[in-house]
């Protein structure tokens, strides 16, 4: 990882935010600078807005070997106070203020910390044998070159934004665009061959015409972070001329599952394991289930991108695998020949209903076909009779919840018709532009 990136100093390719843009030669002589004040240091904190100073902070950190802890910038005191005390930082960055907390014994390249959406957020320690192998792995199925131009607005605190969007370019020698925000004309100015965006971005790009088809001139689309909906997927292929590519990833495994740039491209399906990553579906009690597109099991994973642990306590707890595979808590079908379809999560997504399993991402998919409906979450809420029964929640122009129960009833299985519909002004998202399930009110 070190060794490519001090290799890349020769390339022209520079790296370029909405505060300036640096030659590789001048990001990587800041960079050297941040590596000498931070020698020794057992972790650092590094202020994660999106601006040269954090990826010169993280470049920086990475050259002496110091493991990175990104600090969202729109996080609440109480949220940054957790990671910073969790974490047992040193020091924050890029202001090099030093912070009073007990010694960390830890060896890895970032601790990135989850959203915490069932609890206080955790800190995954990763390696930087996991990041290479991660970004080279993508290298090859993305035939990601030093000659492509990746433009993004996403957060520089998360895999899809820092380890791909920043890390990605600095590994593989691309030159980065980085637009601040993720809006449609900042996408449709900067001339990249490469886009990475989640599926709010792509919505937006793809309902603004112009800004959609000034992409067509990029090679490669990438949506992740959240299930892309088919309508937008649809709507994409035809408005840039190419369909975009879906992965599936974790900040615990990194990217593990892809669509290929020079393979088929299909809506609502992420592709394939990426080289050295292997997946497998078992039922609740840990037996395995057959890859044959149409069972739904619990998704494991093994492979050499995996997280080292989660921080406690100064150290580096391990994760619990099942015989070396990562339980991912998400739930998907495998085709026979090997292609991905993230149900979504085990906890929200599965629903049990009078005796059938479903996925909530097909009912939405379907909701999201009708006219009326812009955005769709759908979720299992109690009853008495069924377990569950499925509840829809739906943005968009108000029409009888009769009209969508039996728009969904013609297209799909009789039981995976929703009991209820309700209409919101808005869905519940976190950072990355995921629905937050949670938060929507079973009553």
């Amino acid at each position: 990882m070190l060794t490519a990136l001090r290799e890349a100093a020769d390339l022209e390719a520079a790296v370029t935010a909405p505060d300036g843009s640096l030659s590789r030669h001048e990001l990587l002589d800041r960079a050297e600078r941040v590596a000498a004040e931070i020698a020794g240091a057992p972790i650092v904190a590094v202020d994660a807005v999106p601006a040269l100073s954090t990826i010169v902070a993280v470049t920086g950190a990475l050259l002496a070997g110091v493991p990175i802890v990104p600090v969202p910038p729109d996080a609440g005191v109480l949220e940054r106070r957790h990671i910073l005390e969790d974490s047992r930082a040193a020091v924050i960055l890029p202001g090099f203020s030093p912070l009073e907390h007990d010694e960390s014994d830890v060896e890895a390249a970032l601790v990135l910390y989850t959203s915490g959406t069932t609890g206080a957020p955790k800190g995954v320690v990763i390696s930087e044998e996991a990041l290479a192998a991660d970004l080279d792995a993508l290298a090859e199925a993305w035939q990601w070159t030093s000659d492509d131009v990746l433009v993004h607005g996403l957060p520089l605190y998360h895999v899809h934004g820092l380890v791909l969007g920043v890390l990605g370019p600095l590994r593989l020698g691309c030159r980065l665009i980085h637009t601040g925000r993720p809006t449609p004309a900042s996408y449709a100015a900067a001339g990249g061959t490469m886009y990475f965006g989640v599926p709010t971005v792509w919505s937006r790009i793809a309902a603004d015409v112009g800004a959609a088809r000034a992409l067509s001139r990029a090679r490669l689309l990438v949506s992740g972070s959240a299930p892309l909906p088919a309508p937008v997927f649809a709507d994409l292929a035809t408005l840039t001329g190419q369909a975009p590519v879906e992965r599936y990833g974790m900040t615990e495994t990194l990217i593990t599952v892809s669509a290929r740039a020079d393979g088929d491209r299909r809506p609502g399906q992420v592709g394939t394991p990426l080289p050295g990553v292997a997946t497998r579906l078992v039922d609740e009690s840990g037996a395995p289930l057959p890859a044959d597109g149409e069972t739904v099991g619990n998704l494991q994973v093994r492979g050499p991108t995996l997280l080292d642990g989660y921080l406690r306590d100064g150290g580096v707890r391990p994760a619990d695998l099942v015989d070396g595979w990562f339980p991912t808590g998400d739930v998907a079908t495998i085709a026979p020949d090997g292609r991905h379809r993230i149900i979504g999560r085990a906890s929200t997504d599965l629903i049990k209903t009078g005796g059938y399993r479903v996925g909530a991402g097909e009912v939405e998919d379907v909701l999201l076909l009708h006219p009326a409906v812009r955005e769709a979450a759908v979720i299992g809420t109690p009853h008495a009779d069924l377990g569950e029964q499925i509840t829809a929640y739906v943005v968009g122009s108000p029409v009888p919840e009769s009209e969508l129960i039996a728009f969904v009833a013609e297209r799909l299985a009789a039981h995976k018709r929703p009991r209820r519909v309700r209409h919101v002004d808005a869905l519940p998202r976190n950072a990355m532009g995921k629905v937050r399930k949670s938060l929507l009110s079973p009553d």
